[in-house]
């Protein structure tokens, strides 16, 4: 928990600030910096996407320590490379190098998930992607007094330092628990990502998570010109649009670990479809708003439904993947979140283009036909106390 929240804070530290690095490395024209950043914020995740699995099936094999050491590691040599760039392209290499070697999430997921008894799997997760949400919250403000302070690339220095730290603290902390069989074994019994997918209901479950990673980045793109819209004056825009993204986060992490709650008394697939249900309703409200409060009443609400939500899908996925394949489960998983978070920025752009309103309702249509899908698992009768299943 605490590696992957100094690993997110470093992570979204320089994010914000990719612009202005570009115009500082000689780009002038406004239209090729949002390209150049577009390309270098998309590719990473898109990248991740397909790679994330190959180094979850690997983490199977020789175990999650050491794969976590090799993704902090490339990632401090990529965060100091980038401190030192002289061109555009540049920058796009790192960041698609940055993709390469990713796979740090899915991970530690997984590594929660095997290390805490069954009846404490969802806490266990629920804290992670609490400590993921909670990252970027604070790393922007670090960055922004760094880069303010010292220098853009002075920024990058920072974050790599922070990846240090979250590798310092794994390694010197983290142990791994025993497992089910050995993890020197070779491929023979090891399942193919073919075979983890058909996991029973491990499809639905992704597009669980791609569904809700794909509505919670919706909003980037087009919020600040939502919160214009509704009439609040352009200077005071920027701090409304920061003080409407951080209730959003802060709610979604407090979804998160409230899900444990929920599951404690619920059955899991209730749990998803309610959640799955209330975020649909207020993606469907959002699209009416006509003021600025009641935006920031009804975000806030939008986050803790798909904190809730995701978390329970991530639970019920990490109880129907067999001992000594959370790697690789864990990783497909990611891999429909890293979807989701590479393609919202761009359709919801496009959509926002048209109709800054029209995002909104396309996040409901795209829950309510979640909806369907998920009650076509039985999900409703999972126990999540029981005994995991062994790989053969």
């Amino acid at each position: 928990m605490v590696a992957t929240f100094i690993g997110s804070a470093g992570f979204t530290l320089v994010m914000p600030f990719l612009p202005l690095y570009f115009r500082a490395l000689g780009v002038a024209d406004v239209g090729a910096i949002a390209v150049w950043t577009g390309i270098s914020v998309g590719i990473t995740p898109a990248v991740a996407a397909v790679m994330t699995p190959l180094w979850g099936r690997l983490g199977d094999r020789v175990g999650r320590r050491p794969m976590v050491a090799r993704a902090l590691m490339s990632f401090i040599v990529v965060m100091t490379a980038l401190a030192f760039v002289t061109a555009p392209w540049h920058v796009v290499a790192l960041r698609f190098l940055h993709g390469v070697f990713a796979g740090y999430g899915a991970l530690t997921m997984a590594m929660a998930a095997e290390s805490a008894p069954a009846d404490r799997m969802a806490r266990a997760i629920g804290l992670v992607q609490m400590s993921r949400r909670f990252g970027p919250a604070i790393g922007p403000v670090i960055g922004g007094f760094v880069a303010g302070v010292f220098g853009l690339r002075q920024a990058f220095l920072v974050a790599a330092f922070l990846y240090l730290i979250a590798m310092v603290v794994m390694l010197s902390l983290y142990r791994e628990p025993g497992r089910s069989r050995p993890v020197t074994e070779g491929r023979e019994g090891q399942p193919s990502f073919r075979q983890v997918i058909k996991f029973e209901g491990l499809a639905v479950m992704m597009a669980v998570v791609f569904v809700m990673q794909y509505v919670d980045r919706s909003l980037g793109p087009v919020l600040p010109l939502f919160v214009a819209e509704v009439g609040v004056p352009l200077e005071s825009v920027p701090v409304w649009s920061g003080i409407l993204f951080s209730l959003s986060a802060v709610a979604g992490a407090i979804g998160n670990h409230l899900c444990t709650w929920f599951l404690e008394r619920f059955p899991p697939g209730w749990v998803i479809l309610g959640s799955t249900v209330g975020a649909a309703g207020v993606a469907a409200s959002l699209a009416t708003m006509s003021q600025v409060l009641l935006l920031a009443v009804w975000l806030p609400l939008f986050g803790l439904a798909i904190g809730i939500c995701t978390t329970a899908a991530y639970t019920v996925a990490g109880r129907r993947i067999p001992s000594g394949a959370e790697g690789v489960g864990f990783g497909v998983l990611s891999s429909a979140s890293m979807v989701g978070l590479a393609l919202s920025p761009v359709a919801s752009g496009l959509i926002g283009s048209v109709s800054i309103r029209g995002v909104f309702l396309v996040d409901a249509i795209l829950l309510i036909g979640l909806v369907f899908v998920v009650k076509q698992l039985n999900v409703q009768t999972t126990n999540l106390n029981e005994s995991k299943r062994v790989l053969p």
